[in-house]
């Protein structure tokens, strides 16, 4: 006799796969007439398919509608109950229904979409590589059912986004004249919204630095005192806290410094686009973490200090506007990191990082 405790976990896989499969169908067949010159018009409707599904799931965890997940919830991913990631449901099924929207649209309207996509692939890359790593590094490591393995789907489809959309023609040039030449002239004093921006930067790389060490079991008394009265939840055993931090330390460190060096020295391109792609990863892990840490499901040793509450809050935030701060200061204002014809005599240098 099969045991049915055993098939349902693999039925409930073989469900999500089929669904998955028949929305694509259903795009692709009504786009037949007309189909859309960007093949990730199919990745956004199929995700903004799933993104109704998130956002039922953390409705439901929360109470505030039942009777849908249910089933799911139990045999499915038990993990999608915790703090974290309910609050990442959140942010799926709200922001990033909303960007799959606008970009459906801007495509269907052969209009460029290249900025907002950036900001999408840093945010679900984001999301999905901390979703993934802390399931398996966290204490539902022992407890991984076939669904888990589609989530890896949700993260591949976002790298191939980024790699497409890295590649794709800026949708500004890249060469400046004279204003840009007169912009570049000017030294960082003489800026102050980007001397503010540096010192900011600067402030975010020690914070990720200082989080970065505690995830990593630092036995300095700066780590000890700041995990014991200011964020226990980074050792929350869910797992997602600490997994978040160690890529902020091991990726967003190096970004935040060369974001530095981008606005101290002039003609850096790639500025325009690895601002978007962090900023969207940033304000995506800072939502979960702060709301995760906020959140009823979050266990009271592992919650913000009531003490320490507005000073935690008030860091986390800032935190995560400082990237969309440096990003909307490249995207208005652009001239200082476009590239100059050197004239006779005259040599431009500057790290590259962009093709």
């Amino acid at each position: 006799k099969i045991n049915n405790s055993n098939t349902e976990p693999y039925v409930i896989l073989e469900i999500g796969v089929a669904v998955l499969v028949l929305v694509f169908l259903f795009y692709f067949l009504i786009t037949r007439g007309n189909p859309p010159k960007d093949v990730l018009f199919f990745v956004f409707a199929e995700f903004s398919f799933t993104c109704v599904i998130d956002l039922t799931s953390a409705l439901e965890y929360d109470g505030i509608i039942s009777g849908f997940m249910e089933f799911y919830q139990k045999t499915g991913e038990p993990y999608l109950g915790t703090a974290y990631a309910i609050m990442m449901c959140y942010w799926d099924g709200i922001a990033h229904f909303i960007m799959y929207l606008v970009m459906i649209s801007r495509i269907t309207d052969r209009k460029a979409y290249r900025t907002l996509g950036l900001f999408w692939a840093g945010s679900l890359c984001a999301n999905m590589s901390v979703f993934i790593a802390g399931i398996v590094a966290g204490k539902y490591g022992s407890e991984i059912r076939p669904a888990f393995w589609l989530n890896f789907l949700f993260l591949l489809m976002p790298v191939w986004g980024a790699v497409t959309l890295f590649t794709k023609p800026k949708d500004r040039p890249l060469i400046g004249g004279y204003n840009a030449q007169h912009a570049q002239s000017m030294k960082l004093i003489w800026r102050p919204l980007d001397l503010i921006l540096v010192l900011l930067l600067l402030a975010a790389m020690a914070f990720t630095i200082l989080r970065g060490l505690v995830a990593l079991d630092s036995p300095l008394e700066a780590c000890s005192f700041y995990l014991k009265h200011y964020e226990p939840y980074l050792k929350d055993p869910v797992g997602y806290p600490r997994v978040m931090m160690l890529h902020l330390f091991f990726y967003g460190l190096p970004l935040l410094g060369a974001f530095v060096y981008g606005l101290l020295k002039p003609g850096c391109t790639w500025m325009s686009d690895w601002t978007l792609f962090f900023a969207g990863a940033v304000i995506q892990c800072q939502w979960a973490h702060i709301g995760g840490s906020l959140h009823s499901r979050t266990t009271a040793p592992f919650r913000i200090p009531n003490e320490a509450f507005w000073c935690v809050l008030t860091a986390n935030l800032l935190y995560a506007a400082t990237p969309v701060l440096v990003a909307m200061r490249v995207q208005s204002n652009p001239l200082f990191f476009l590239q100059i014809h050197p004239f006779p005599g005259q040599t431009v240098n500057c790290l590259s990082v962009d093709s």
